[in-house]
Protein backbone atom coordinates (compact mmCIF):
# COMPACT_ATOMS: atom_id res chain seq x y z
CA UNK A 1 0.00 0.00 0.00
CA UNK A 2 1.80 3.24 -1.29
CA UNK A 3 0.30 6.51 -0.86
CA UNK A 4 2.07 8.89 -3.18
CA UNK A 5 1.99 12.55 -3.67
CA UNK A 6 4.28 14.28 -6.53
CA UNK A 7 6.53 11.50 -5.85
CA UNK A 8 7.10 10.89 -9.42
CA UNK A 9 10.61 10.69 -9.35
CA UNK A 10 10.52 7.89 -6.57
CA UNK A 11 8.07 5.51 -7.64
CA UNK A 12 9.82 3.40 -10.37
CA UNK A 13 12.35 2.43 -8.00
CA UNK A 14 10.14 1.68 -5.38
CA UNK A 15 7.70 -0.31 -7.62
CA UNK A 16 10.55 -1.65 -9.52
CA UNK A 17 11.99 -3.41 -6.03
CA UNK A 18 8.30 -4.41 -5.00
CA UNK A 19 8.10 -6.64 -8.41
CA UNK A 20 11.70 -8.20 -7.31
CA UNK A 21 10.08 -9.71 -3.93
CA UNK A 22 8.84 -12.39 -5.60
CA UNK A 23 5.18 -13.24 -6.49
CA UNK A 24 1.70 -12.87 -4.04
CA UNK A 25 2.08 -9.07 -3.51
CA UNK A 26 -1.47 -7.47 -4.13
CA UNK A 27 0.04 -3.64 -5.15
CA UNK A 28 -2.34 -0.83 -4.63
CA UNK A 29 -1.07 3.10 -5.01
CA UNK A 30 -3.08 6.02 -3.71
CA UNK A 31 -2.66 9.26 -6.03
CA UNK A 32 -3.15 12.34 -3.71
CA UNK A 33 -3.86 14.67 -6.26
CA UNK A 34 -0.88 14.70 -7.65
CA UNK A 35 0.50 16.99 -10.32
CA UNK A 36 3.81 15.66 -11.43
CA UNK A 37 3.31 13.34 -14.19
CA UNK A 38 2.92 10.63 -11.04
CA UNK A 39 -0.38 9.49 -12.30
CA UNK A 40 0.33 9.25 -16.30
CA UNK A 41 3.15 7.07 -15.21
CA UNK A 42 1.30 4.82 -12.87
CA UNK A 43 -1.90 4.78 -16.13
CA UNK A 44 0.97 4.02 -19.01
CA UNK A 45 2.41 0.67 -16.74
CA UNK A 46 -0.78 -0.43 -15.37
CA UNK A 47 0.25 -0.30 -11.72
CA UNK A 48 -3.13 -0.60 -9.89
CA UNK A 49 -4.33 2.76 -8.29
CA UNK A 50 -6.63 4.99 -6.66
CA UNK A 51 -6.60 8.54 -8.70
CA UNK A 52 -7.62 11.01 -6.01
CA UNK A 53 -8.36 14.62 -6.89
CA UNK A 54 -6.76 16.35 -3.75
CA UNK A 55 -4.44 15.83 -0.90
CA UNK A 56 -6.26 13.83 1.80
CA UNK A 57 -3.54 12.92 3.62
CA UNK A 58 -1.10 10.18 4.25
CA UNK A 59 -3.49 8.42 6.73
CA UNK A 60 -6.78 8.73 4.74
CA UNK A 61 -5.02 7.09 1.96
CA UNK A 62 -3.39 4.49 3.25
CA UNK A 63 -6.79 3.67 4.29
CA UNK A 64 -8.42 4.14 1.10
CA UNK A 65 -6.03 1.42 -0.33
CA UNK A 66 -6.05 -1.25 2.39
CA UNK A 67 -9.75 -1.09 1.98
CA UNK A 68 -9.33 -1.72 -1.84
CA UNK A 69 -7.36 -4.94 -1.33
CA UNK A 70 -7.72 -8.28 0.58
CA UNK A 71 -4.39 -9.53 1.77
CA UNK A 72 -4.03 -11.04 4.74
CA UNK A 73 -1.05 -8.41 5.95
CA UNK A 74 -0.54 -4.68 5.39
CA UNK A 75 2.76 -3.29 3.89
CA UNK A 76 2.82 0.22 4.25
CA UNK A 77 5.52 2.12 2.22
CA UNK A 78 5.87 5.67 1.44
CA UNK A 79 6.66 6.29 -2.36
CA UNK A 80 10.37 6.97 -1.96
CA UNK A 81 11.49 3.54 -0.23
CA UNK A 82 13.32 1.05 -2.43
CA UNK A 83 13.26 -2.72 -0.67
CA UNK A 84 16.25 -5.07 -0.58
CA UNK A 85 15.85 -8.65 -2.00
CA UNK A 86 13.92 -10.91 0.17
CA UNK A 87 12.60 -8.32 2.74
CA UNK A 88 8.99 -9.13 2.32
CA UNK A 89 9.61 -12.17 2.69
CA UNK A 90 11.59 -11.88 5.90
CA UNK A 91 8.74 -9.87 7.37
CA UNK A 92 5.94 -11.86 6.69
CA UNK A 93 7.68 -15.17 7.68
CA UNK A 94 7.90 -13.30 11.20
CA UNK A 95 4.60 -11.98 11.24
CA UNK A 96 3.09 -15.54 10.41
CA UNK A 97 5.21 -16.98 12.99
CA UNK A 98 3.42 -14.88 15.85
CA UNK A 99 -0.02 -14.63 16.19
CA UNK A 100 0.74 -12.12 18.58
CA UNK A 101 2.89 -9.61 16.79
CA UNK A 102 0.62 -7.06 15.28
CA UNK A 103 3.60 -6.20 12.83
CA UNK A 104 6.68 -5.93 12.07
CA UNK A 105 9.48 -3.45 10.74
CA UNK A 106 12.40 -3.30 8.46
CA UNK A 107 16.15 -2.07 9.25
CA UNK A 108 15.15 1.09 7.42
CA UNK A 109 18.31 2.72 6.11
CA UNK A 110 18.85 6.89 4.57
CA UNK A 111 18.75 6.56 0.84
CA UNK A 112 21.72 8.57 -0.42
CA UNK A 113 23.76 8.99 -3.43
CA UNK A 114 23.30 6.57 -6.34
CA UNK A 115 22.33 2.91 -6.48
CA UNK A 116 25.64 1.52 -7.10
CA UNK A 117 27.27 2.89 -4.16
CA UNK A 118 24.89 2.03 -1.25
CA UNK A 119 26.34 -0.33 1.14
CA UNK A 120 23.77 -1.59 3.72
CA UNK A 121 26.62 -1.78 6.45
CA UNK A 122 28.29 1.41 6.21
CA UNK A 123 24.56 3.71 5.57
CA UNK A 124 23.10 5.59 8.43
CA UNK A 125 20.30 4.46 9.75
CA UNK A 126 16.78 5.93 9.62
CA UNK A 127 14.86 4.04 11.52
CA UNK A 128 15.17 0.79 13.84
CA UNK A 129 12.00 1.08 15.28
CA UNK A 130 9.90 3.24 16.84
CA UNK A 131 10.31 4.59 20.53
CA UNK A 132 8.80 7.09 23.08
CA UNK A 133 10.23 9.52 25.10
CA UNK A 134 9.22 9.80 29.27
CA UNK A 135 7.49 13.02 28.23
CA UNK A 136 5.16 11.01 25.28
CA UNK A 137 7.08 12.41 21.90
CA UNK A 138 7.75 9.58 19.51
CA UNK A 139 11.41 8.73 18.02
CA UNK A 140 12.47 6.60 15.31
CA UNK A 141 15.36 5.26 17.14
CA UNK A 142 19.02 5.27 15.53
CA UNK A 143 18.21 7.56 13.17
CA UNK A 144 21.03 9.88 11.65
CA UNK A 145 23.46 7.51 13.71
CA UNK A 146 25.93 4.94 12.33
CA UNK A 147 24.78 1.37 12.70
CA UNK A 148 26.08 -0.57 15.36
CA UNK A 149 25.78 -4.06 16.70
CA UNK A 150 22.90 -3.17 18.60
CA UNK A 151 20.84 -2.31 15.55
CA UNK A 152 21.56 -5.62 13.74
CA UNK A 153 19.42 -7.82 16.71
CA UNK A 154 16.15 -8.59 16.28
CA UNK A 155 13.83 -7.65 19.39
CA UNK A 156 10.62 -5.81 20.50
CA UNK A 157 10.12 -2.53 19.99
CA UNK A 158 7.16 -0.01 20.99
CA UNK A 159 5.61 0.52 17.83
CA UNK A 160 6.83 -0.03 13.81
CA UNK A 161 7.69 3.12 11.30
CA UNK A 162 4.86 4.27 9.05
CA UNK A 163 7.42 4.64 5.94
CA UNK A 164 8.02 0.63 5.80
CA UNK A 165 6.13 -1.57 8.10
CA UNK A 166 3.97 -4.96 7.68
CA UNK A 167 0.99 -5.20 9.76
CA UNK A 168 -1.42 -7.92 10.62
CA UNK A 169 -5.05 -6.94 8.62
CA UNK A 170 -7.01 -8.04 11.68
CA UNK A 171 -4.77 -5.50 14.05
CA UNK A 172 -5.45 -2.49 11.24
CA UNK A 173 -9.47 -3.52 10.72
CA UNK A 174 -9.91 -3.70 14.39
CA UNK A 175 -8.50 -0.63 14.99
CA UNK A 176 -10.16 0.89 12.26
CA UNK A 177 -6.61 2.26 10.64
CA UNK A 178 -4.57 5.01 10.89
CA UNK A 179 -6.52 8.07 12.74
CA UNK A 180 -7.65 10.39 9.45
CA UNK A 181 -7.75 13.78 11.60
CA UNK A 182 -3.77 13.69 11.45
CA UNK A 183 -3.60 13.98 8.16
CA UNK A 184 -0.27 13.28 7.88
CA UNK A 185 3.06 12.80 11.02
CA UNK A 186 2.14 10.80 14.47
CA UNK A 187 -0.86 9.05 12.67
CA UNK A 188 1.58 5.83 12.45
CA UNK A 189 2.56 6.45 16.18
CA UNK A 190 -1.21 6.69 17.56
CA UNK A 191 -1.90 3.40 15.50
CA UNK A 192 1.15 1.98 17.64
CA UNK A 193 -0.66 3.11 20.81
CA UNK A 194 -3.61 1.82 20.01
CA UNK A 195 -2.71 -1.57 19.25
CA UNK A 196 -0.57 -1.98 22.15
CA UNK A 197 -3.20 -0.60 24.28
CA UNK A 198 -5.36 -3.66 22.92
CA UNK A 199 -2.70 -6.21 23.26
CA UNK A 200 -0.77 -6.80 20.27
CA UNK A 201 3.42 -6.53 19.70
CA UNK A 202 5.61 -5.25 17.78
CA UNK A 203 9.31 -6.10 16.50
CA UNK A 204 12.05 -4.75 14.86
CA UNK A 205 13.78 -7.30 12.07
CA UNK A 206 17.19 -5.88 10.96
CA UNK A 207 17.62 -8.46 8.30
CA UNK A 208 15.06 -7.44 6.24
CA UNK A 209 15.95 -3.80 5.12
CA UNK A 210 14.12 -0.90 2.98
CA UNK A 211 15.98 2.38 1.80
CA UNK A 212 14.32 5.79 2.75
CA UNK A 213 14.72 9.03 1.14
CA UNK A 214 12.22 11.02 3.91
CA UNK A 215 10.18 13.57 3.45
CA UNK A 216 10.07 13.25 -0.52
CA UNK A 217 6.29 14.22 -1.06
CA UNK A 218 6.38 16.72 1.82
CA UNK A 219 9.10 18.99 -0.03
CA UNK A 220 7.62 18.44 -3.33
CA UNK A 221 4.34 19.26 -2.33
CA UNK A 222 3.90 21.93 0.36
CA UNK A 223 5.11 25.66 -0.07
CA UNK A 224 6.60 26.05 3.27
CA UNK A 225 7.17 22.29 4.06
CA UNK A 226 9.25 23.22 7.50
CA UNK A 227 6.23 25.43 8.36
CA UNK A 228 3.63 22.50 7.62
CA UNK A 229 5.54 20.01 9.07
CA UNK A 230 5.87 22.07 12.51
CA UNK A 231 2.31 22.62 12.16
CA UNK A 232 1.15 19.15 12.29
CA UNK A 233 3.97 17.17 14.07
CA UNK A 234 2.91 20.05 17.36
CA UNK A 235 -0.53 19.33 16.45
CA UNK A 236 -0.45 15.56 16.52
CA UNK A 237 1.79 15.31 19.39
CA UNK A 238 -0.52 17.27 21.69
CA UNK A 239 -3.84 15.19 20.61
CA UNK A 240 -1.58 12.02 21.04
CA UNK A 241 -0.23 12.90 24.42
CA UNK A 242 -3.95 14.19 25.53
CA UNK A 243 -5.42 11.14 24.37
CA UNK A 244 -2.47 8.81 26.22
CA UNK A 245 -0.42 9.86 28.58
CA UNK A 246 -0.73 9.67 32.41
CA UNK A 247 -1.69 13.18 34.25
CA UNK A 248 0.93 12.95 36.27
CA UNK A 249 3.22 13.65 33.22
CA UNK A 250 1.36 16.71 32.51
CA UNK A 251 4.53 18.93 34.26
CA UNK A 252 6.80 17.08 32.58
CA UNK A 253 5.26 17.82 29.54
CA UNK A 254 4.72 21.53 30.11
CA UNK A 255 7.71 21.95 30.46
CA UNK A 256 9.13 19.84 27.20
CA UNK A 257 6.83 21.48 25.23
CA UNK A 258 7.75 25.28 26.34
CA UNK A 259 10.89 24.73 25.06
CA UNK A 260 9.80 23.49 21.93
CA UNK A 261 8.44 26.49 21.49
CA UNK A 262 11.87 28.42 22.56
CA UNK A 263 13.45 26.56 19.51
CA UNK A 264 10.73 27.11 17.43
CA UNK A 265 11.63 30.42 17.66
CA UNK A 266 15.01 30.14 17.03
CA UNK A 267 14.72 28.27 14.54
CA UNK A 268 12.36 30.54 13.13
CA UNK A 269 8.79 28.71 12.98
CA UNK A 270 7.35 29.68 16.16
CA UNK A 271 4.24 30.96 14.56
CA UNK A 272 3.68 27.33 12.68
CA UNK A 273 4.32 25.63 15.65
CA UNK A 274 2.46 27.50 18.47
CA UNK A 275 -0.48 27.79 15.52
CA UNK A 276 -0.44 23.66 15.79
CA UNK A 277 -0.42 23.24 19.43
CA UNK A 278 -3.43 25.65 19.32
CA UNK A 279 -5.25 23.59 16.54
CA UNK A 280 -4.55 20.80 19.31
CA UNK A 281 -6.25 22.34 22.21
CA UNK A 282 -9.29 23.29 20.34
CA UNK A 283 -9.88 19.79 19.57
CA UNK A 284 -9.68 18.71 23.57
CA UNK A 285 -13.19 18.18 24.05
CA UNK A 286 -12.89 15.43 21.61
CA UNK A 287 -9.12 14.15 22.35
CA UNK A 288 -11.01 13.74 25.84
CA UNK A 289 -13.19 11.63 24.82
CA UNK A 290 -11.36 9.55 22.79
CA UNK A 291 -8.60 9.29 25.85
CA UNK A 292 -11.67 7.90 27.62
CA UNK A 293 -12.39 4.95 24.65
CA UNK A 294 -8.75 3.85 25.10
CA UNK A 295 -8.95 2.98 28.30
CA UNK A 296 -12.19 0.91 27.64
CA UNK A 297 -10.61 -0.77 24.90
CA UNK A 298 -7.85 -2.27 26.62
CA UNK A 299 -4.88 -1.62 29.13
CA UNK A 300 -2.96 2.13 28.68
CA UNK A 301 -0.15 0.64 30.56
CA UNK A 302 0.94 -1.63 28.07
CA UNK A 303 1.42 1.76 26.17
CA UNK A 304 2.72 2.81 28.79
CA UNK A 305 5.19 0.85 29.73
CA UNK A 306 7.63 2.06 27.11
CA UNK A 307 7.76 5.43 28.05
CA UNK A 308 11.17 6.49 29.06
CA UNK A 309 13.05 3.25 26.49
CA UNK A 310 13.87 5.23 24.11
CA UNK A 311 17.17 4.43 23.85
CA UNK A 312 17.33 1.08 25.23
Amino acid sequence: MIPSWNTAAHLPACLESLADQGSGLETMVVDNGSEDGSLAYLEREGVPHVALRENVGFAAAVNLGVARTAAPAVLVLNADTVLEPGCVKALWSALAADPELGGVQPRILQLEGEAASRSTESARLYSAGQALTRDGRALERGMGEEQRQEHLARREVFGVCGAACLLRRELFERLGGYDESYFAFYEDVDLNLRARIAGWRFEYLPEAVVWHVGNAAWTAGFERPGADNARLVARNRLATQVKFMPLSATPRIVAVELGALGRAARERRFRATLRGKLEGLRRLPTLLRERRALRASGDPARARAWLGRASS
